[in-house]
């Protein structure tokens, strides 16, 4: 009923609604709230099924990389030939000064060890690690376990004297000391002798001799080389990167596949191609005294300048791609608009293109860079002695000297190093993108 007498009522149709006072909980905060936990909820399922994506890449790199990578680092350190074959003898020689002779019931520990190995492959790890250590030291195991069994429930002194009457060098002191360093399980001479340190008998850690230093000057080839090759590579790289920026899409698609047809081939394929081409009577040296620049054949093959030659024609590529990826990018009314104001077109170049390359340089420089630093067919096939890097004597320790422990340490110090460089390169671009 109205104030005016006239009663209204509702339309038909219209159902009465239960009105809540202005402000009271009611039914909007009970849906905000299931709103609310709908969203945690999907936003929970779209982080598992992102997850679940990635598990797969994941699981590949923990499986091919980081597993090997820990056992790597791990063998660098490990020394379990000596430890395993001789337990004996290393409790024996554990009190040791390393200046006396060694005890008599040392001479029975090694006959009681060396008796114990089932197979003379054991023998023949155990002759190998003590061999790295004192030149003869394979033969004279290998000739004591093979002339076993010296004699039954021998004393300390019976058996010092059978092991001397079968070979006069177990009195050498060398040879014991080499057995007591190593007859622990862990050691840090295959670091040590990375970095071209060694440990002496009372444990002190020194400089190894000039004539036996080797490591410190392979590192600093490697990386002489590396830096070398990247410089050329960005030098002829980034006039060509420059041209196919500048170029129409289908026309630079078309180049671009030139310059990606190396990699279509082997790499044995080509550094056989660079010695046909670099040798004494290849076209490379017959265009040359064919157009007077030499009178004799110049030596590109074997030596460091063939190497270089091979590394950037192979690793050019590398330089080209973020290069052009990054030119591209670049919008070329930046240096008209210079121009236009006044600038020469060089400095137009160097002060408004070139800074904004920079990403390009520095992606395509760190790629080549660290490619470069583990390369070892091409320095080994084209250079000589002296243009080796440290990956050619991590294959040689492997290969030939069958010495996992150094070859291992020797990958140790070659990523520490890279890791270091790659920091420092971080810690610098950083700093200038804020000083920019």
């Amino acid at each position: 009923m109205s104030a005016s007498g006239t009663e209204i009522k509702p339309f038909a149709g219209a159902t009465p609604e239960r009105l809540t006072p202005h402000g009271a909980p009611g039914a909007n905060a009970t849906e905000g709230t299931s709103l609310a936990q709908q969203l945690r909820r999907a936003d929970r399922r779209k982080k598992f099924r992102a997850l679940a994506l990635t598990m797969p890449l994941l699981a590949f790199l923990l499986v091919f990389f980081l597993v090997p990578l820990a056992s790597l680092l791990v063998r660098a350190v490990e020394n379990p030939e000596v430890a395993d074959a001789l337990p004996r003898t290393g409790q024996a020689l554990a009190d040791w000064d390393r200046e006396s002779p060694p005890p008599a019931a040392a001479f029975a520990a090694v006959i009681a060890d060396l008796s114990a190995l089932e197979e003379t492959s054991e023998a023949g790890a155990l002759a190998r690690r003590l061999n790295s250590e004192v030149s003869g030291a394979r033969s004279l195991v290998m000739g004591t376990y093979r002339a076993l069994p010296l004699g039954d429930n021998l004393s300390p002194e019976e058996a010092r004297a059978k092991l001397l009457e079968h070979d006069a060098r177990w009195e050498e002191l060398p040879y014991w000391q080499a057995i007591a360093q190593n007859s622990s399980r862990w050691t840090p001479d295959y670091l040590l002798a990375s970095l071209d340190l060694k440990r002496t008998p009372q444990g002190d850690i020194v400089k190894v001799g000039p004539e036996e230093a080797a490591f410190s000057d392979i590192l600093v080839r490697t990386f002489k080389i590396s830096a070398i090759v990247t410089a050329v590579a960005l030098l002829m790289g980034y006039p060509l990167a420059f041209w196919l920026s500048t170029l129409s899409s289908r026309k630079a698609n078309i180049l671009l596949i030139l310059v990606l047809l190396p990699f279509w081939t082997s790499v044995l394929v080509r550094i056989a191609a660079w010695i046909v081409l670099l040798q004494n009577n290849g076209l490379v040296n017959r265009f040359l005294m064919y157009l007077g620049a030499t009178d004799a054949p110049i030596p590109l093959l074997f030596n460091r300048l063939g190497v270089i030659i091979a590394m950037v024609h192979i690793l050019l590529p590398f330089m080209i791609l973020p290069l052009y990826s990054v030119m591209k990018s670049v919008p070329s009314n930046y240096l008209r608009a210079a121009i236009s104001l006044g600038s020469s077109p060089l400095a137009a170049f160097f002060r408004v293109y070139l800074p904004q390359t920079y990403p390009g340089v520095a992606a395509g420089g760190l790629l080549v860079f660290i490619t470069c630093i583990g390369y070892y067919v091409t320095p080994a096939l084209l250079g000589g002695p002296a243009d080796q890097m440290l990956s050619y004597y991590v294959a040689q320790y492997t290969n030939v000297e069958v010495n996992w422990g150094m070859a291992c340490a020797l990958g140790g110090v070659l990523l520490t190093t890279t890791l270091v460089l790659y920091a420092l390169y971080r810690k610098v671009s950083k700093s200038e993108l804020s000083l920019g």
